[in-house]
Formats: C-alpha cells, sequence, structure tokens
C-alpha cells in the first residue's frame, strides 16, 4: 500500500510538471499576435495569460472527464494502471521539451493523449483505449478545428480590412485595433485555460480511479482542480519564449487587425470546443488562425516554410508521443525499479533540455528587441499597409 501512495504521489507530481510545459509550451497560443504587434509588451502579456488561465481552469471540466472517464478503458477492471499513467506522462513531457526546444508550436494535448495510448497498449493491450473517444474527440476536433479557426480568421480579417478601408488618403485607423487585441487575446487565454488545464486534471484523476482512491465516471476534486490551475498558470508566466517567436513573427508579419481577427478565431473555435467536451489542440487552432488571418490580408504573407515544419510536428506528435510513452510503459513493466529508472530517465531529459537551451536562450528582451526589428523593416517596405 506504501508503493502504491508513492506511486500516486510520483504520478500527481510528474502531471503538475506536464501541466507546467503546457502552460509556458503554450502561451505563444494567445499573447504571440498581441506582442508581435506591439499592443502587449511580452511581460506584460504573459502575465494577463497566467491570470486567465489560472480563471478559467475553474470555469469547466468536460475535458477532464473525457480523459479521467473516456480515453482509456479503466472502468474495466482497472485495466489501465497508475504506471501506465505514470509512462504516458513521461511521454508526453519528454515530446513537449523536444519541442519546445525547436521552437516548434506542436500540441500538448496531442502529447499527452499520445503517450497514454502508447503506454496503455503496452501495458494493457489494445482494448485499454476506447477508439471511439479517441477519434471522435481527439483526432477529428485536430483534424476539423484548425480549418474552422482559419475560415473564422479569414473572414474575421476580410471584414476588418473592409470596413476601415478608406479612398481619401486619411488614415485608416486600424491600430485601433491593438486596443481590441488585449481583449482578444484575454478572451484566448481564458479559453485556453477552460481546455488545457482539464487535460492534467483528467489525468490525476484517472491516476486516483486506478488506485482506487476515486470512484470512476466522478469529477475532479477541488484540491486537483486548484494544482493544475496553479501549475499551468505558473508555467505561462514563465513564457515559451521561443515557440512565442516562431507563432508570433515566422508565419507571417502581423499586423493589429490582423492579429485581432486571428484571436476571435482561436477564442471562438476553443470555447466551442470545450462546451462538448472536445480535447482540443489549442495550438493547433491557434496556427490555424494566424495563417487563416494571413491569407485574409490583400497582401498576403505566409512563410509556407514554417507553416510545414508546424504541421510536420502536428503529424508526428501523437505517434511520437506514443512511441515514447510506450518505452517508458515497457521500463515499468519491471515493478518498482522500472519506475524509478522511468523517473531518473525522465528527470535526466528535463535538465539535459534546459541545459542544451541556456547558450541560444529566447527571453522577453530579445523577442521585443526583435519585434521591432521586424515591425520597422514591415513599415519601411509598406508604408500604406496598415
Amino acid at each position: 500500500m506504501n508503493e502504491s501512495i508513492a506511486l500516486v504521489v510520483l504520478v500527481i507530481l510528474f502531471a503538475l510538471v506536464f501541466d507546467f510545459t503546457n502552460g509556458f509550451h503554450d502561451t505563444a497560443n494567445a499573447m504571440a499576435t498581441p506582442i508581435a504587434t506591439g499592443a502587449l509588451k511580452p511581460k506584460t502579456a504573459v502575465l494577463i495569460a497566467a491570470v486567465l488561465n489560472l480563471v478559467g481552469a475553474f470555469l469547466s471540466t468536460e475535458v477532464a472527464q473525457t480523459i479521467s472517464g473516456g480515453l482509456l478503458a479503466e472502468k474495466d477492471g482497472a485495466s489501465v494502471g497508475t504506471s501506465i499513467v505514470f509512462a504516458g506522462l513521461i511521454g508526453a513531457i519528454v515530446w513537449n521539451l523536444t519541442t519546445w526546444y525547436l521552437g516548434l508550436p506542436s500540441s500538448s494535448s496531442h502529447a499527452l493523449f499520445g503517450g497514454l495510448v502508447g503506454a496503455a497498449i503496452v501495458g494493457a493491450g489494445f482494448g485499454a483505449v476506447d477508439y471511439g473517444v479517441l477519434l471522435g474527440k481527439v483526432i477529428l476536433p485536430a483534424v476539423l478545428a484548425p480549418f474552422t479557426a482559419a475560415l473564422v480568421a479569414f473572414v474575421a480579417t476580410r471584414a476588418a480590412y473592409a470596413i476601415t478601408r478608406r479612398s481619401d488618403g486619411l488614415p485608416d485607423g486600424r491600430r485601433v485595433f491593438r486596443v481590441g487585441q488585449i481583449f482578444s487575446s484575454s478572451l484566448v487565454a481564458l479559453a485556453h485555460g477552460t481546455n488545457d488545464a482539464q487535460k492534467t486534471m483528467g489525468v490525476i484523476t484517472l491516476t486516483l480511479v486506478a488506485a482506487g482512491l476515486q470512484t470512476a465516471g466522478s469529477r475532479p476534486e477541488l484540491w486537483v482542480v486548484l494544482a493544475c490551475a496553479l501549475a499551468i498558470a505558473l508555467g505561462t508566466y514563465s513564457g515559451g519564449w521561443r515557440i512565442i517567436r516562431t507563432l508570433g513573427t515566422g508565419l507571417t508579419a502581423v499586423k493589429p487587425a490582423q492579429g485581432f481577427a486571428s484571436e476571435v478565431g482561436t477564442a471562438s473555435t476553443i470555447l466551442a470546443s470545450t462546451t462538448v467536451g472536445f480535447a482540443l489542440s489549442t495550438t493547433h487552432v491557434a496556427s490555424g488562425s494566424v495563417i487563416g488571418s494571413a491569407l485574409g490580408r490583400q497582401r498576403r504573407e505566409v512563410h509556407w516554410s514554417t507553416a510545414r515544419r508546424i504541421v510536420t510536428g502536428w503529424l508526428f506528435t501523437l505517434p511520437g508521443a506514443a512511441v515514447v510513452g510506450a518505452l517508458a510503459a515497457l521500463i515499468a513493466r519491471l515493478g518498482v525499479t522500472g519506475v524509478v529508472i522511468d523517473a531518473v530517465l525522465g528527470v535526466g531529459f528535463m535538465v539535459a533540455v534546459f541545459l542544451r537551451a541556456r547558450p541560444e536562450r529566447v527571453d522577453a528582451s530579445s523577442l521585443e528587441a526583435e519585434v521591432a526589428a521586424a515591425g520597422g523593416a514591415v513599415r519601411k517596405r509598406r508604408r500604406t499597409d496598415a
């Protein structure tokens, strides 16, 4: 029993570590575009995002129930054990940190799902996964959501430019959209909290159910909600500057009207998905919105080489994290020794990635300088395009 409790505590700790990485990995989804347009200073942006992620985490538990009571078949004789959940978390954390180091806005959500599915198949067999839930609430939304968000952002951008277009040579007033971005990006941050924080809540609840400490099908406990909300908020506040740089300046030169439209597309898609319990990838949605808003401008500028890198990351996230989760599950089958080996390897990988990233550090100051330089270049090249 002591070993079981110790394993549960270890899983909860690693789940909160994943939640933290989710926070800094996905800060860009809400704040890349307002930072890129100068609507918000980088440090101010991440502070707002952190607070609203915290608030959003308390607004819904539908997505948490998709994970804790749907994706894995823990109801069938507790086939999914605590060690399997732990192995799945290792897969998710390893993939999150790898893509963060590469500056790729890949999906933390799909890293988690992939890790859990890979670990469950190796640890408990193919029957441990509810493939209907995986297809209906994970894979199909992953395919459809970016296109939906891109379409909304495209239409919103077209409308914004059409409404503000002038033919008399006077200023078009589109800079007012910078003020609008403060509110629209805040809505994205709130929406992110309602969706992504739920995933770690679901993992911890799944762990408690697997250990016999909570009834299957029940909602997350209040302490679980609070812990996950704090972890994702702290992760968000830490920045995730590498991915903010890719999403804010790597895909297109973002203008205020375009950024506002992009955030409207992102927020509306995420909130709609949260309502029905879809465990959506906010990264897919945000990237799709940025591309859609870029296509909606008269002078279209999408850096398709960056877009291809991002899409490649999307395609490999589920299977890549599943492979890592499966390997961790194989090691975990050794029992307590295997779990300890997994924990040591996981911590070692985290330390190695952060040490590797230090010489190429991206922080708020360097990002602000890059954005200012990019903005200056765009103004010189295109003085009439606001």
